[in-house]
């Protein structure tokens, strides 16, 4: 069983999953490989002068594995309550995780369909998201939603930045005490 399993590897996804295998939580991340970042390109971005978004995608992606994310390429068709956490169903396969994080960029099908509360979306175009509190909590216990999804703004470090935050929220229940993760130089 994985601690945490992410729905989405666009920026909100990766930045949680680079979080939580960072903080040692054994994490999956099932990507469909349908981010809207990967049609983007960006100058907005702090600490990037510039960069595509399939490069993007593809950094986080490998910051999220270089810390022990796992990775497979699927669609969640469906997540369903277990004993300790939840079974989420691709295509091909099934996996469990105690936690998940709903990173699903546009997407609000698989939320709508496991009966996750939506509302309308304010963002231009953005007609659906998910209904969540502060912390990126949704009216099921255990299962999160971050960035766009989660009705922030589409840009990438604002998504990135949400799904940082919702992952340490995670880290933190999981952990049973707030979780702060700090590098510093070494001298």
């Amino acid at each position: 069983m994985y601690d945490v399993a992410i729905i989405g590897a666009g920026p909100a996804g990766s930045s949680a999953a680079i979080f939580t295998a960072k903080a040692g939580k054994k994490t999956l991340v099932i990507d469909s490989d349908k981010s809207i970042t990967k049609r983007a390109w960006i100058e907005n971005h702090f600490g990037v002068m510039e960069i595509t978004g399939p490069e993007l995608v593809e950094i986080g992606k490998k910051q999220a594995q270089k810390f022990g994310a796992e990775l497979v390429e699927g669609t969640a068709t469906n997540i369903a309550k277990i004993d300790n956490g939840f079974r989420i169903e691709t295509e091909e396969k099934s996996y469990e995780a105690k936690h998940v994080i709903l990173a699903t960029g546009l997407l609000t099908d698989l939320a709508e369909k496991i009966g996750l509360h939506t509302k309308p979306g304010v963002e231009p175009r953005i007609k659906t998201i998910i209904d969540v509190s502060a912390d990126g909590k949704t009216n099921i216990d255990g299962i999160w939603a971050a960035g766009t999804v989660a009705g922030v703004s589409v840009h990438t470090i604002i998504t990135a930045g949400d799904g940082a935050k919702v992952a340490i929220n995670v880290i933190s229940e999981l952990n049973g005490e707030r979780y702060v993760d700090h590098d510093v130089l070494k001298s």
